[in-house]
């Protein structure tokens, strides 16, 4: 007689062994793979969370200083504003005398019997307009302001003669710069040599 020996059981018990062993490992592998996934996608979230938060608070930041931009650009245009009215409050201050001067050296100029009857300044030119009994007057008013230090370049525009109550009478039109006070220092200076 011969022993025989069934191996079949042992292998079929070896294979099974193997089998959940590599189910085992597989699921392991797998539930190992699911945990990095799940961690790095936490990680990512947190980071693109933090990401977000700096984005707030730069977009934040820049909010405040274009609020402080705009702020800046309305005070220098203040600033404009109150440079401007100042330059024009100093000009008005240095021109406030030549007013005073302006009329003191129109009635010395004058000659008798001739009459202002209106006066247009514009910035440094003068339009007087009057009547006078004579031309010879009106030429003697025209040499004055010529010879006047305030004065300068008088030249006549328009003269017409008229009849005014039996009277007869020159109207005329004249224009005439008016110097400013350097330029009559000058003026003054120049003729005094």
């Amino acid at each position: 007689m011969t022993t025989r020996i069934n191996l079949l059981p042992w292998r079929e018990t070896l294979r099974k062994e193997r089998k959940r062993q590599f189910a085992s490992i597989a699921g392991g592998v797998v539930f190992l793979m699911a945990v990095v996934v799940f961690y790095a996608h936490l990680h990512i979230d947190s980071m693109v969370e933090h990401q977000n938060a700096r984005n707030a608070l730069l977009e934040a930041e820049i909010a405040k200083v274009d609020e402080s931009i705009k702020e800046i650009r309305e005070l220098e245009t203040k600033k404009t504003q109150l440079l401007n009215r100042m330059t024009v409050i100093q000009d008005l201050q240095t021109r406030r005398p030549l007013s005073v001067h302006l009329v003191d050296e129109l009635v010395r100029t004058l000659p008798e019997g001739t009459v202002l009857t209106k006066v247009t300044q514009k910035e440094t030119e003068l339009e007087l307009e009057g009547m006078a009994q004579s031309n010879a007057r009106i030429s003697a008013f025209m040499r004055n302001l010529e010879d006047s230090a305030w004065f300068s370049n008088p030249k006549l525009d328009v003269i017409q003669a008229q009849d005014k109550a039996g009277d007869r009478v020159s109207k005329f039109v004249l224009k005439v710069k008016q110097l400013a006070p350097d330029a009559v220092e000058k003026k003054k200076t120049g003729e005094a040599q």
